[in-house]
């Protein structure tokens, strides 16, 4: 596995890369070590960039798939909510043909999403239309979700 730090505006990402995929993009990360050289890290930390730029709305990344059949359901789910909009964790579980009561487990499964940004688990919302958990926080999220759609929150 090979990973680099970049800074974003939300503050410092590391990306990691394992066998051609990404497979995690970690929050609060400080920068340590030499600079990894790697095709996809140059290629995600471009696209990334771009997304903080405002001119990239979808990633085009190979991306690890680690996770239970329900969670890879969920995080492939949170790819169709389209960028600058927001779906509710009920939403997701009626789109993947559950109840809505199974919207906690998708707010699970959303957390323990390792691809935050590029697989989109910040445009999932309360059922009220607040914002809940986020891994790089709340803050994170709202600018996250500001940048997409300005007259969002």
């Amino acid at each position: 596995m090979t990973s680099r730090w970049m800074d974003s505006p939300i503050g410092g990402l590391r990306i990691r890369v394992s066998a051609d995929l990404i497979t995690a993009i970690n929050f609060d990360a400080h920068p340590a070590g030499q600079r990894s050289d790697h095709p996809l890290l140059d290629r995600a930390e471009v696209q990334l960039t771009e997304y903080f730029a405002g001119e990239r709305t979808v990633f085009d990344l190979p991306l690890a798939r680690d996770g239970s059949e329900f969670q890879q359901k969920v995080w492939s789910e949170l790819q169709h909510i389209p960028y600058g909009e927001t779906a509710t964790y009920g939403e997701i579980a009626r789109r993947l043909g559950y109840d809505s009561a199974v919207s906690r487990a998708v707010g699970s499964a959303n957390g323990s999403n390792p691809i935050p940004i590029v697989v989109p688990c910040h445009r999932v919302i309360g059922a009220d239309g607040t914002l809940t958990g986020y891994a790089g926080g709340l803050e994170c999220k709202q600018t996250l979700l500001q940048l997409e759609n300005p007259g969002l929150f």
